[in-house]
């Protein structure tokens, strides 16, 4: 089996670069990210399932399916422009004014009604907790965990707003 897998690789370089340098272009990646993906992925299938019976046409479907999943997280993913953790180029002034921003965040977060103060602390935690481990922390389901944040979200968005208008200067 060694034998083969190693035979069948070496057969196959040759058509995965062709393939994975015609798609890389249109997918926004580089030809080699394509590459390495589809070797990782045929890695697993011989792992579990064995080699493919037409493995000339698994990698062509393969190399296909690995450049419409890089172009769909490349379109849903944004770019930061600058880091937003970078301060290095902030004065004190600017510095103060984040803190207290952060400050007035929390503390609103606070008073939101039922989950909402735990799961948005959660959500704004430096540990970087994934959705997972908040919906362990919890103690709800991680499917419910989208529509419960995004309730909290506009009822905070609506208590900072009214509390931003209240504070205005009138007339």
């Amino acid at each position: 089996m060694p034998h083969m897998t190693h035979d069948m690789v070496a057969a196959l370089r040759p058509l995965l670069v062709a393939e994975a340098s015609a798609e890389a272009h249109a997918s926004g990646t580089e030809a080699g990210d394509l590459e390495q993906a589809v070797w990782v992925r045929l890695l697993e299938r011989l792992g579990t399932e064995g080699p493919p019976a037409d493995p000339a046409a698994w990698l062509r479907g393969a190399v296909r399916s690995e450049a419409r999943r890089t172009r769909h997280t490349a379109h849903i993913e944004q770019p930061y422009g600058s880091d937003p953790a970078d301060d290095s180029g902030r004065g004190p002034e600017q510095l103060a004014l984040a803190a207290a921003r952060r400050r007035a965040l929390h503390s609103a977060v606070r008073r939101l009604p039922g989950r909402c103060p735990g799961l948005l602390a959660a959500l704004l935690s430096p540990q970087d907790l994934t959705y997972r481990e908040i919906a362990g922390e919890l103690g709800i389901s991680q499917g419910s965990l989208g529509p419960e944040r995004s309730r909290c979200l506009g009822c905070l968005r609506r208590m900072l707003t009214s509390e931003v208008a209240a504070r205005e200067p009138r007339g």
